[in-house]
Protein backbone atom coordinates (compact mmCIF):
# COMPACT_ATOMS: atom_id res chain seq x y z
CA UNK A 1 0.00 0.00 0.00
CA UNK A 2 1.21 3.64 -0.76
CA UNK A 3 1.67 5.73 2.98
CA UNK A 4 1.27 9.36 2.85
CA UNK A 5 1.16 11.92 5.82
CA UNK A 6 -0.88 14.54 5.56
CA UNK A 7 -0.71 17.46 8.84
CA UNK A 8 -3.43 20.53 9.18
CA UNK A 9 -3.78 22.84 11.91
CA UNK A 10 -6.18 25.31 13.82
CA UNK A 11 -6.21 28.24 16.36
CA UNK A 12 -8.43 29.34 18.81
CA UNK A 13 -10.64 32.25 19.53
CA UNK A 14 -7.92 34.18 20.66
CA UNK A 15 -5.26 33.73 18.61
CA UNK A 16 -4.34 37.20 17.36
CA UNK A 17 -4.86 36.66 14.05
CA UNK A 18 -8.49 35.37 14.72
CA UNK A 19 -9.16 37.81 17.20
CA UNK A 20 -9.28 40.20 14.36
CA UNK A 21 -11.56 37.74 11.94
CA UNK A 22 -14.17 38.06 14.90
CA UNK A 23 -14.41 41.82 15.12
CA UNK A 24 -14.22 42.49 11.45
CA UNK A 25 -16.88 40.14 11.01
CA UNK A 26 -19.13 41.22 13.66
CA UNK A 27 -18.51 44.80 12.56
CA UNK A 28 -20.07 43.17 9.01
CA UNK A 29 -23.20 41.74 10.52
CA UNK A 30 -24.17 44.95 12.10
CA UNK A 31 -24.27 46.38 9.04
CA UNK A 32 -26.01 44.19 7.48
CA UNK A 33 -28.70 43.79 10.35
CA UNK A 34 -29.06 47.68 10.03
CA UNK A 35 -28.74 48.06 6.09
CA UNK A 36 -28.43 44.68 4.23
CA UNK A 37 -27.23 46.62 1.15
CA UNK A 38 -23.71 47.62 3.03
CA UNK A 39 -20.92 46.83 0.88
CA UNK A 40 -18.36 46.22 3.73
CA UNK A 41 -14.69 45.36 3.62
CA UNK A 42 -13.46 45.75 6.81
CA UNK A 43 -9.59 44.82 7.96
CA UNK A 44 -8.18 44.67 11.68
CA UNK A 45 -5.16 44.73 13.28
CA UNK A 46 -4.22 43.97 16.72
CA UNK A 47 -1.04 44.26 19.07
CA UNK A 48 -0.21 45.05 22.63
CA UNK A 49 -3.01 47.24 23.46
CA UNK A 50 -4.29 48.64 20.79
CA UNK A 51 -6.82 47.43 17.58
CA UNK A 52 -6.94 49.33 14.12
CA UNK A 53 -10.04 48.97 12.34
CA UNK A 54 -9.44 50.16 8.49
CA UNK A 55 -10.66 49.96 5.28
CA UNK A 56 -13.79 50.87 2.90
CA UNK A 57 -17.77 50.80 4.23
CA UNK A 58 -20.39 52.07 2.28
CA UNK A 59 -23.62 51.70 4.43
CA UNK A 60 -26.73 53.56 5.58
CA UNK A 61 -25.81 51.88 9.04
CA UNK A 62 -24.71 53.68 12.54
CA UNK A 63 -21.95 51.49 13.81
CA UNK A 64 -20.23 51.95 17.18
CA UNK A 65 -16.69 50.07 16.10
CA UNK A 66 -14.79 50.57 19.34
CA UNK A 67 -17.66 49.20 21.57
CA UNK A 68 -18.02 46.42 18.81
CA UNK A 69 -14.60 45.34 18.79
CA UNK A 70 -14.41 45.93 23.08
CA UNK A 71 -17.42 43.05 22.88
CA UNK A 72 -15.96 41.21 21.08
CA UNK A 73 -12.48 41.26 22.81
CA UNK A 74 -13.92 40.44 25.83
CA UNK A 75 -15.99 37.53 24.91
CA UNK A 76 -13.02 35.75 23.78
CA UNK A 77 -11.61 36.09 27.34
CA UNK A 78 -8.93 39.17 27.15
CA UNK A 79 -10.65 40.51 30.36
CA UNK A 80 -7.56 40.46 32.71
CA UNK A 81 -5.71 43.29 33.44
CA UNK A 82 -1.91 44.02 33.04
CA UNK A 83 -1.10 41.49 30.62
CA UNK A 84 -1.00 44.14 27.61
CA UNK A 85 -4.27 43.16 25.88
CA UNK A 86 -7.68 43.45 27.38
CA UNK A 87 -11.05 44.90 26.53
CA UNK A 88 -11.09 47.66 28.82
CA UNK A 89 -8.23 49.64 28.29
CA UNK A 90 -6.80 48.63 24.76
CA UNK A 91 -6.42 51.76 22.51
CA UNK A 92 -8.78 51.12 19.51
CA UNK A 93 -8.78 53.46 16.32
CA UNK A 94 -11.08 53.86 13.90
CA UNK A 95 -9.41 54.31 9.96
CA UNK A 96 -12.38 53.91 7.73
CA UNK A 97 -14.01 55.29 4.55
CA UNK A 98 -16.00 54.51 1.91
CA UNK A 99 -15.90 52.08 -1.20
CA UNK A 100 -14.30 53.49 -4.21
CA UNK A 101 -16.35 54.72 -6.64
CA UNK A 102 -15.19 52.50 -9.72
CA UNK A 103 -15.71 49.58 -7.57
CA UNK A 104 -19.21 50.43 -7.01
CA UNK A 105 -20.08 51.17 -10.27
CA UNK A 106 -18.80 48.03 -11.48
CA UNK A 107 -20.87 46.02 -9.15
CA UNK A 108 -24.00 48.27 -9.22
CA UNK A 109 -24.07 49.73 -12.67
CA UNK A 110 -26.87 47.47 -13.55
CA UNK A 111 -29.58 47.01 -10.55
CA UNK A 112 -31.63 49.16 -11.39
CA UNK A 113 -32.25 46.65 -15.39
CA UNK A 114 -31.92 43.56 -13.24
CA UNK A 115 -30.74 43.10 -10.15
CA UNK A 116 -28.99 39.20 -10.73
CA UNK A 117 -26.59 41.29 -13.95
CA UNK A 118 -24.80 43.14 -10.80
CA UNK A 119 -21.42 42.34 -11.44
CA UNK A 120 -19.04 40.97 -9.35
CA UNK A 121 -17.28 43.42 -6.74
CA UNK A 122 -13.55 41.98 -7.48
CA UNK A 123 -11.15 39.58 -9.96
CA UNK A 124 -10.80 36.44 -8.46
CA UNK A 125 -10.65 32.54 -8.05
CA UNK A 126 -11.85 30.41 -5.52
CA UNK A 127 -12.26 26.70 -4.68
CA UNK A 128 -14.66 24.23 -3.01
CA UNK A 129 -13.93 21.01 -2.01
CA UNK A 130 -15.43 17.83 -0.43
CA UNK A 131 -14.36 14.40 0.41
CA UNK A 132 -15.93 10.74 2.17
CA UNK A 133 -13.45 11.16 4.75
CA UNK A 134 -15.70 12.58 7.44
CA UNK A 135 -19.61 12.64 8.00
CA UNK A 136 -19.05 16.83 7.06
CA UNK A 137 -17.46 15.87 4.00
CA UNK A 138 -14.37 17.09 4.88
CA UNK A 139 -10.56 16.15 5.10
CA UNK A 140 -10.29 14.47 8.55
CA UNK A 141 -6.50 16.20 9.52
CA UNK A 142 -8.38 19.64 9.43
CA UNK A 143 -11.83 18.27 11.24
CA UNK A 144 -9.83 16.94 14.18
CA UNK A 145 -7.66 20.01 14.34
CA UNK A 146 -10.57 22.06 14.51
CA UNK A 147 -12.08 19.57 16.82
CA UNK A 148 -8.99 19.75 19.20
CA UNK A 149 -9.29 23.50 19.28
CA UNK A 150 -12.89 23.50 20.56
CA UNK A 151 -12.16 21.22 23.15
CA UNK A 152 -9.08 23.24 24.29
CA UNK A 153 -11.29 26.50 24.23
CA UNK A 154 -13.80 24.65 26.34
CA UNK A 155 -11.59 23.43 29.04
CA UNK A 156 -10.57 26.77 29.37
CA UNK A 157 -14.17 28.54 29.23
CA UNK A 158 -15.39 25.91 31.62
CA UNK A 159 -12.29 26.13 34.18
CA UNK A 160 -11.89 22.34 34.21
CA UNK A 161 -8.35 24.07 33.49
CA UNK A 162 -8.55 27.58 34.85
CA UNK A 163 -4.96 27.92 34.90
CA UNK A 164 -5.34 28.34 30.25
CA UNK A 165 -5.54 32.02 28.46
CA UNK A 166 -7.11 32.58 25.24
CA UNK A 167 -4.81 32.06 23.12
CA UNK A 168 -3.85 28.34 21.59
CA UNK A 169 -3.19 26.62 18.36
CA UNK A 170 -3.44 23.08 17.62
CA UNK A 171 -2.15 20.36 14.99
CA UNK A 172 -2.87 16.86 13.62
CA UNK A 173 -0.73 14.89 10.96
CA UNK A 174 -3.05 11.59 9.52
CA UNK A 175 -1.39 8.36 7.76
CA UNK A 176 -2.70 7.44 4.82
CA UNK A 177 -2.71 4.70 3.39
CA UNK A 178 -3.67 4.35 -0.73
CA UNK A 179 -5.57 7.87 0.25
CA UNK A 180 -7.32 6.39 3.43
CA UNK A 181 -6.84 7.75 6.34
CA UNK A 182 -5.80 4.45 9.01
CA UNK A 183 -4.20 6.44 12.14
CA UNK A 184 -3.13 10.03 13.97
CA UNK A 185 0.61 9.98 13.42
CA UNK A 186 0.84 13.09 15.48
CA UNK A 187 -0.82 15.76 17.74
CA UNK A 188 0.45 19.27 18.83
CA UNK A 189 -1.03 21.28 21.44
CA UNK A 190 0.03 24.87 22.35
CA UNK A 191 -2.39 26.54 24.73
CA UNK A 192 -1.11 29.70 26.64
CA UNK A 193 -1.38 29.27 30.54
CA UNK A 194 -0.54 30.77 33.66
CA UNK A 195 3.43 30.99 34.82
CA UNK A 196 2.69 28.97 37.84
CA UNK A 197 0.81 25.76 36.28
CA UNK A 198 4.63 22.80 36.22
CA UNK A 199 4.99 22.03 32.53
CA UNK A 200 4.44 18.52 33.14
CA UNK A 201 0.51 18.63 35.21
CA UNK A 202 -0.39 21.21 32.26
CA UNK A 203 0.89 18.25 29.97
CA UNK A 204 -1.00 15.69 31.66
CA UNK A 205 -4.10 17.58 32.19
CA UNK A 206 -4.38 18.64 28.04
CA UNK A 207 -3.95 14.74 27.42
CA UNK A 208 -6.28 14.01 29.43
CA UNK A 209 -9.03 16.82 29.63
CA UNK A 210 -8.57 18.16 25.60
CA UNK A 211 -6.92 14.96 23.52
CA UNK A 212 -7.88 11.81 24.26
CA UNK A 213 -11.84 12.86 24.71
CA UNK A 214 -11.54 14.59 21.55
CA UNK A 215 -10.00 12.59 19.21
CA UNK A 216 -11.19 8.88 17.58
CA UNK A 217 -9.46 6.08 20.30
CA UNK A 218 -9.10 3.67 17.12
CA UNK A 219 -6.64 5.64 15.64
CA UNK A 220 -4.72 6.30 18.36
CA UNK A 221 -2.59 3.94 19.13
CA UNK A 222 0.92 3.54 20.48
CA UNK A 223 3.48 5.43 18.33
CA UNK A 224 0.89 8.29 17.55
CA UNK A 225 3.37 11.08 18.95
CA UNK A 226 1.70 13.78 21.09
CA UNK A 227 3.51 17.14 21.55
CA UNK A 228 1.94 19.43 24.12
CA UNK A 229 3.47 23.27 24.64
CA UNK A 230 6.47 21.61 23.04
CA UNK A 231 8.93 24.74 24.05
CA UNK A 232 8.19 23.97 27.72
CA UNK A 233 6.45 27.29 28.24
CA UNK A 234 3.39 29.70 26.95
CA UNK A 235 2.76 32.28 28.87
CA UNK A 236 3.22 35.56 26.82
CA UNK A 237 0.04 35.27 24.58
CA UNK A 238 -2.52 36.52 22.32
CA UNK A 239 -2.15 40.50 20.61
CA UNK A 240 0.37 41.04 23.89
CA UNK A 241 2.46 38.77 22.12
CA UNK A 242 2.12 38.53 18.78
CA UNK A 243 0.09 40.99 16.31
CA UNK A 244 -2.98 39.79 13.99
CA UNK A 245 -4.37 40.67 11.06
CA UNK A 246 -7.71 40.03 9.42
CA UNK A 247 -7.44 36.64 6.51
CA UNK A 248 -4.05 35.60 7.53
CA UNK A 249 -5.96 32.33 8.59
CA UNK A 250 -7.53 31.43 5.11
CA UNK A 251 -6.10 27.66 5.37
CA UNK A 252 -7.45 27.23 8.80
CA UNK A 253 -11.07 28.38 7.74
CA UNK A 254 -11.28 26.24 4.99
CA UNK A 255 -9.45 22.77 4.02
CA UNK A 256 -6.53 22.62 5.97
CA UNK A 257 -4.33 22.64 2.78
CA UNK A 258 -5.89 19.94 1.40
CA UNK A 259 -7.23 21.41 -1.47
CA UNK A 260 -6.12 24.44 -3.30
CA UNK A 261 -7.23 27.74 -2.51
CA UNK A 262 -7.65 31.16 -4.53
CA UNK A 263 -5.78 33.41 -2.26
CA UNK A 264 -8.97 35.62 -0.85
CA UNK A 265 -10.00 35.97 2.88
CA UNK A 266 -13.48 36.33 4.05
CA UNK A 267 -14.01 37.82 7.12
CA UNK A 268 -14.93 41.55 7.16
CA UNK A 269 -16.23 41.11 3.32
CA UNK A 270 -19.68 41.03 2.45
CA UNK A 271 -21.01 38.81 -0.13
CA UNK A 272 -20.91 41.17 -3.47
CA UNK A 273 -17.08 40.10 -3.13
CA UNK A 274 -16.69 36.92 -4.54
CA UNK A 275 -13.59 35.64 -2.65
CA UNK A 276 -16.28 35.11 -0.04
CA UNK A 277 -19.77 33.95 -1.93
CA UNK A 278 -17.67 32.74 -4.65
CA UNK A 279 -16.11 30.34 -2.49
CA UNK A 280 -19.38 29.17 -0.36
CA UNK A 281 -20.94 28.20 -3.55
CA UNK A 282 -17.56 26.50 -4.97
CA UNK A 283 -18.10 24.50 -1.49
CA UNK A 284 -21.70 23.77 -2.01
CA UNK A 285 -21.31 22.15 -5.63
CA UNK A 286 -18.26 20.02 -4.46
CA UNK A 287 -20.46 19.06 -1.40
CA UNK A 288 -23.59 18.03 -2.95
CA UNK A 289 -21.58 16.34 -5.45
CA UNK A 290 -19.99 14.33 -3.35
CA UNK A 291 -23.19 13.48 -1.01
CA UNK A 292 -25.01 12.80 -3.99
CA UNK A 293 -22.85 9.76 -5.13
CA UNK A 294 -21.98 11.38 -8.28
CA UNK A 295 -17.61 11.56 -7.04
CA UNK A 296 -15.28 10.24 -4.14
CA UNK A 297 -13.96 13.51 -3.83
CA UNK A 298 -14.80 16.74 -5.82
CA UNK A 299 -12.87 20.42 -5.93
CA UNK A 300 -14.68 23.17 -7.64
CA UNK A 301 -13.00 26.32 -9.39
CA UNK A 302 -15.00 29.26 -10.10
CA UNK A 303 -13.34 32.47 -11.63
CA UNK A 304 -15.07 35.83 -11.64
CA UNK A 305 -14.04 39.24 -13.32
CA UNK A 306 -14.74 42.92 -11.62
CA UNK A 307 -17.99 44.26 -13.07
CA UNK A 308 -19.29 40.74 -14.92
CA UNK A 309 -22.09 38.76 -13.30
CA UNK A 310 -20.90 35.84 -15.10
CA UNK A 311 -17.99 33.69 -14.12
CA UNK A 312 -15.14 33.56 -16.35
CA UNK A 313 -14.30 29.77 -16.22
CA UNK A 314 -15.86 26.73 -14.30
CA UNK A 315 -13.69 23.92 -13.00
CA UNK A 316 -14.45 20.50 -11.59
CA UNK A 317 -11.91 18.14 -11.19
CA UNK A 318 -12.67 14.61 -8.94
CA UNK A 319 -9.86 13.01 -9.03
CA UNK A 320 -10.75 10.10 -11.73
CA UNK A 321 -13.49 9.48 -8.74
CA UNK A 322 -16.52 10.81 -10.90
CA UNK A 323 -19.52 8.37 -11.94
CA UNK A 324 -20.19 10.55 -15.10
CA UNK A 325 -17.83 12.42 -17.16
CA UNK A 326 -16.91 15.53 -15.47
CA UNK A 327 -17.73 17.63 -18.77
CA UNK A 328 -21.32 16.38 -18.39
CA UNK A 329 -21.37 17.78 -14.52
CA UNK A 330 -20.23 20.57 -15.75
CA UNK A 331 -22.72 21.05 -18.07
CA UNK A 332 -25.22 20.53 -15.53
CA UNK A 333 -24.12 22.86 -13.06
CA UNK A 334 -24.41 25.40 -15.65
CA UNK A 335 -27.82 24.55 -16.84
CA UNK A 336 -28.92 24.35 -13.34
CA UNK A 337 -27.51 26.70 -10.93
CA UNK A 338 -27.27 30.34 -11.30
CA UNK A 339 -23.28 31.31 -10.41
CA UNK A 340 -23.78 34.89 -10.78
CA UNK A 341 -22.96 36.87 -7.06
CA UNK A 342 -26.42 38.46 -6.64
CA UNK A 343 -28.10 34.88 -7.47
CA UNK A 344 -25.12 33.46 -4.62
CA UNK A 345 -26.23 35.69 -2.24
CA UNK A 346 -30.35 35.21 -3.19
CA UNK A 347 -29.51 31.41 -3.01
CA UNK A 348 -27.72 31.69 0.63
CA UNK A 349 -29.86 34.54 2.22
CA UNK A 350 -26.25 36.18 2.71
CA UNK A 351 -28.17 39.48 3.42
CA UNK A 352 -28.54 38.47 6.53
CA UNK A 353 -26.17 38.81 9.92
CA UNK A 354 -24.64 35.25 10.01
CA UNK A 355 -21.05 35.80 9.08
CA UNK A 356 -19.91 35.59 12.72
CA UNK A 357 -21.45 32.29 13.39
CA UNK A 358 -17.70 30.65 10.97
CA UNK A 359 -15.24 33.56 12.36
CA UNK A 360 -13.45 30.81 13.69
CA UNK A 361 -13.17 26.87 13.45
CA UNK A 362 -13.46 26.61 10.26
CA UNK A 363 -16.31 27.82 7.27
CA UNK A 364 -16.81 24.54 6.38
CA UNK A 365 -18.01 21.31 7.54
CA UNK A 366 -18.83 20.47 11.28
CA UNK A 367 -18.44 23.95 12.17
CA UNK A 368 -20.66 25.10 9.80
CA UNK A 369 -23.57 22.42 9.27
CA UNK A 370 -26.21 24.79 9.38
CA UNK A 371 -25.23 27.44 7.52
CA UNK A 372 -26.82 27.54 3.80
CA UNK A 373 -23.77 26.57 1.53
CA UNK A 374 -23.55 23.38 3.64
CA UNK A 375 -27.17 22.40 2.94
CA UNK A 376 -27.54 18.78 0.87
CA UNK A 377 -30.25 20.49 -1.28
CA UNK A 378 -29.07 20.68 -4.88
CA UNK A 379 -30.47 18.00 -7.34
CA UNK A 380 -28.62 17.75 -10.21
CA UNK A 381 -30.86 16.56 -13.07
CA UNK A 382 -29.44 13.81 -15.40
Amino acid sequence: MAKSYFTSESVTRGHPDKVCDQIADRILDEHIRQDPESHVACEVTCATNSVHIFGEITSNATVDYEKIAREVIAEIGYTEKGRGFDAENCRITVDLHRQSSDIARGVNRQRKTERLDSGAGDQGMMFGYACRQTAAFMPLPIELAHTLACSLEDARRSERLPYLFPDGKTQVTIEYEDGVPVRIATVVVSAQHRAEIPIEALREDITSHVILPSLPAPLIDRNTEIYINPTGRFVEGGPAADSGLTGRKIIVDTYGGYSRHGGGAFSGKDASKVDRSGAYLARYLAKNIVAAGLAERCEIQLSYAIGLAEPTSVMIDTFGTSKMDEQEMLALIYSQVDLRPAAIIDRFALKTPLFSNVSCYGHFGKNALRMPWEQLNLVLNT
